[in-house]
């Protein structure tokens, strides 16, 4: 399983509870040390909650853990 895998796997439960949000995401996230923060700060670098909704996060293998507005989940690439 990748990085990106597990923390999909993670995060997509969260997605289903009323209070769900971009910064309990991204909480949860910070909790996964395979997250490559300064890859996902460049990522997200024009980030906005009110059009994007969430942030994707890049791993340390290289794998992305995006986040799929339509879809209302996060899923590995």
């Amino acid at each position: 399983m990748t990085d990106a895998q597990r923390l999909a796997q993670a995060l997509n439960p969260l997605t289903k509870t009323p209070q769900f949000s971009y910064t309990k995401a991204r909480a949860a996230a910070r909790s996964e040390p395979a997250v490559n923060w300064p890859a996902t700060k460049e990522r997200n670098e024009d980030f906005n909650p009110e059009v994007d909704g969430c942030e994707s996060f890049v791993m340390q293998d290289g794998t992305l853990c995006e986040w799929l507005p339509g879809q209302y989940r996060y899923a590995a690439r």
